[in-house]
């Protein structure tokens, strides 16, 4: 998980009128001052995940959440995600992401193509905090 991650619980029971859910993990971030609840899925992406996740993170809102505290983030971990699902369902504006994990080893030029990429999103983000930063000393 990186760094400055604290392990709050596995298996987290919540109870909704009278019907028990489980968060499959849920750490604090320090940095984003935030709970950030992780839901683990075995298959690609669906839209009733999206619904899941929004009831979960409410529930942490309204019993977990402490003064100072921001909102929870919730990260839903599936097989594959379907990009279009995510963009009709407006997850980019919510506190919701979806990732995709690996269930067997990619071939080495995927892999590089993908370190790659990730290099330049990265190169761009600190391009555009550059330049943001310095726009405001001006």
């Amino acid at each position: 998980m990186g760094n400055d991650f604290a392990f709050m619980a596995r298996q987290k029971r919540i109870s909704v009128d009278g019907e028990d859910y489980y968060i499959d993990l849920l750490f604090f971030n320090r940095r984003l001052r935030s709970m950030v609840a992780i839901d683990l899925k075995l298959t690609d992406f669906k839209a009733s995940y999206k619904g899941q996740m929004e009831l979960y993170l409410r529930w942490l809102e309204k019993y977990e959440m402490l003064d100072g505290e921001n909102k929870p983030i919730g990260l839903i971990l599936c097989t594959g995600k379907n990009e279009e699902h995510i963009e009709l369902m407006h997850l980019h504006e919510s506190n919701i992401r979806v990732a995709e994990y690996l269930t067997k080893l990619p071939d080495k030029k995927l892999l590089e193509q993908k370190l790659q990429k990730a290099v330049e999103i990265a190169k761009e983000k600190m391009s555009r905090i550059h330049t943001e930063n310095h726009s405001d000393t001006v």
